[in-house]
């Protein structure tokens, strides 16, 4: 099946051949009815000296009927064409999903800079072997994403699942559960080094919710349930545990609810979580194909780009508001505003885009970028808050 699916664009599948073979009949039977309607036509007593206007009615229905079915289906085959001609070098891009991987990367860093502020250590190792171990372990997330959703049909049409373009089920879920296994493992070495076992039972947990998300028998996602865990797995836990391996020994051994650390995880749960959502505005048709009841097919599309608004300016408003609050430093709101023409542009594209199943697929992607922009400012404001000297807000007083 796989294989199948694989060589789509070389030898054809069967499927193109009966619908080449059920279009070419249709025009068949339309040449010749066109045809035998030409030769009444020079008849002397043909239908149109008997029934002149019944006769050019029918013509004219005939010829719109023709044209109608000639275009439908030159669009039909302009679409599988233009499906077809991606390279593949495209399609093993898409299939890499580079991009996906600052997921991987904004928790560690955003932790990385909260630990930095309250302990004014980081150890540029430990940062290393996480970022390898979290890189490891979201290659994972993908592989057995695109395998379980070839078991259920959901990928059936997408040229680029990992499991199409390699043509091997068993080694692609092999392949998965391997980086799993070294990426957990590297995990629990840092855990062990730093002392702190807090840590790795709050990214045990993350990755509990990455497999009940995806994988049977939960596949929690076909209930709609994918936002919410992406949202605890990388916001509160990911980012907190990174907060505590990163910290000293003598001041972490607590799980550290302090105003930044709970505040930055809150609002990288929220951009992870923009990134997870946006990826179902082109693959609605294929989601209600496998009864997947991802959050755009109850809502729509239309909805759905309320949604992403709603979502970015909450966002902001956070972000603000625990600046304004002392819960982050000033600084982090200074450097987080740089990135609101991006978050303008994510939510305008959105809005322009989302029927169009086409272009709304880099939707995901813009999203990466504001994530990343945005933890980034977010990282930068926590280090420069340590750095530089402390800027005080005064507080508000109601006489």
């Amino acid at each position: 099946m796989a294989t199948a699916f694989c060589n789509l664009n070389v030898c054809g599948s069967g499927l193109t051949k009966l619908n080449d073979y059920r279009l070419k009949k249709k025009h068949t039977v339309l040449k010749r009815s066109y045809i035998d309607c030409k030769r009444l036509s020079r008849s002397p007593c043909n239908a149109e000296n008997v029934f002149p206007k019944t006769f050019r009615r029918e013509l004219e229905v005939m010829h719109c009927t023709q044209a109608f079915v000639n275009n439908k289906d030159l669009g039909t085959i302009h679409e599988e064409d233009k499906e077809e001609n991606i390279s593949k070098a495209t399609l093993i891009w898409r299939a890499i999903k580079l991009p996906i991987y600052f997921v991987a990367f904004i928790p560690l860093t955003v932790g990385s800079a909260a630990a930095y502020l309250e302990t004014g250590t980081f150890s540029s190792w430990r940062y290393s072997v996480l970022l390898i171990s979290s890189v490891l372990i979201i290659t994972w997330l993908n592989l057995s994403n695109d395998v379980y959703d070839f078991d259920t049909g959901a990928d059936k049409n997408k040229l680029e699942s990992v499991v199409n373009l390699v043509g091997s089920r068993t080694g692609t879920i092999v392949a998965a559960y391997s980086l799993l296994v070294l990426g957990f493992m590297g995990l629990t070495w840092v855990s062990f080094e730093a002392g702190n076992m807090r840590a790795i039972l709050l990214l045990a947990c993350a990755i509990i919710f990455g497999y009940i998300y995806q994988c049977p028998p939960f596949r929690l996602s076909y209930q709609g349930l994918g936002e919410p865990l992406c949202f605890a797995a990388f916001g509160p836990f990911a980012t907190t545990a990174f907060y505590l391996l990163q910290g000293s020994r003598s001041k972490m051994m607590h799980l550290p609810f302090t105003g930044p650390i709970l505040s930055a995880s809150l609002l990288v749960g929220i951009t992870t979580t923009l990134i997870l959502f946006c990826s179902h505005f082109h693959q609605i048709e294929e989601d209600k194909a496998v009864a997947k009841i991802s959050p755009l097919v109850r809502l729509g599309t239309k909805r759905g780009s309320g949604v992403v608004r709603l979502a970015i300016i909450g966002l902001y408003v956070l972000a603000f508001s625990f600046g304004l609050t002392r819960a982050l430093p000033i600084t982090c709101i200074f450097f987080c505003a740089f990135t609101l023409p991006v978050a303008r542009l994510v939510v305008s594209y959105v809005q322009e885009n989302h029927n169009d199943k086409h272009k709304i697929f880099m939707a995901k992607y813009y999203c990466v970028r504001l994530h990343s922009l945005f933890g980034v400012a977010l990282a930068a404001g926590l280090v420069v808050a340590r750095t530089a000297p402390k800027i005080c807000i005064p507080r508000l007083a109601f006489s």
